[in-house]
């Protein structure tokens, strides 16, 4: 995809750096918020995106607004099984995955002292090993093809939270989780880079999705807003744009690491 600038400043055509024209993409958490927003921009960026997500319903009705380029399964990234056939059926279907966003995740929120174990252990669940099994399984399959003498692109992106870099209060379960996928990203980083194949991690603030609802609610919004020097919260739109950057040859000389979009929630850590 060219950019829709025509001409550089020395009159030269310019390439956009984050085209993804040629490339098949698996979103999981596809439906809504975030992994909808960045299915739709690395659509239109040139992917051919694969869509995951328990609701089938919503996913259809993204496939029918993007038109063409586009593959749903409906299941949970905590079924192994299940993952082990997307994966397969989804690389017998667009030939190659050659970029995995790893977005699926819940919020069940209870403070440690009264967290039940069935509360622990759903969000450790989806949102770590659910993480691992689509990183497993995405990667096995670009190591094979890789070796096979395939040198098309391989890039995964684990979506993280700054609950993971700096903790949280009554989301113990989430924030352990998010921690966790922190590790993955590094361990697997140090594996499989010498392979080609990149993975980082992108880690967010409060992003305006129905996820953080209650946070952004009045009860929190204040104690939440006076902790972002940037003042605001951001749209899924919005922080799209930087995971498909970490899926595009902007990012080819990334690997293993932890990227926060957050208005500066964070900063130097």
């Amino acid at each position: 995809m060219k950019s829709m600038i025509p001409q550089g400043v020395w009159g030269v055509e310019m390439i956009n750096p984050m085209e993804l024209t040629g490339r098949n993409i698996l979103i999981t958490g596809a439906a809504q918020g975030i992994g909808e927003a960045v299915a739709r921009l690395a659509h239109e960026l040139g992917a051919h995106v694969v869509l995951n997500d328990l609701q089938e319903d919503k996913l259809q009705a993204i496939a029918g607004d993007l038109g063409d380029r586009v593959e749903v399964y409906a299941g949970s990234v905590s079924d192994h099984g299940f993952v082990q056939e997307m994966v397969s059926d989804a690389v017998k279907r667009v030939g190659a995955l050659h970029g995995l966003v790893n977005n699926a995740g819940i919020v069940r929120a209870a403070m440690a002292k009264n967290m039940t174990p069935e509360t622990w252990q759903s969000v450790i669940d989806i949102n770590l090993t659910g993480v691992f099994y689509c990183l497993q399984a995405v990667g096995q399959h670009m190591l094979e093809r890789i070796e096979a003498g395939d040198t098309s692109p391989a890039s995964i992106v684990n979506i993280s939270s700054d609950a993971g870099r700096r903790g949280t209060i009554g989301q113990i379960n989430y924030g352990a989780a998010k921690s966790g996928v922190m590790g993955l990203t590094m361990s697997a980083a140090r594996e499989w880079s010498q392979f080609g194949i990149r993975i980082n991690s992108v880690l967010f603030g409060v992003v305006e999705t129905p996820m953080t609802e209650v946070i952004r609610s009045d009860k929190f919004r204040d104690g939440v807003m006076a902790q972002v020097p940037m003042k605001r919260f951001s749209t899924a739109a919005e922080v799209s744009q930087p995971v498909c950057f970490m899926l595009s040859e902007g990012s080819s000389y990334m690997t293993g690491q932890h990227i926060s979009v957050n208005g500066g929630y964070t900063i130097g850590v």
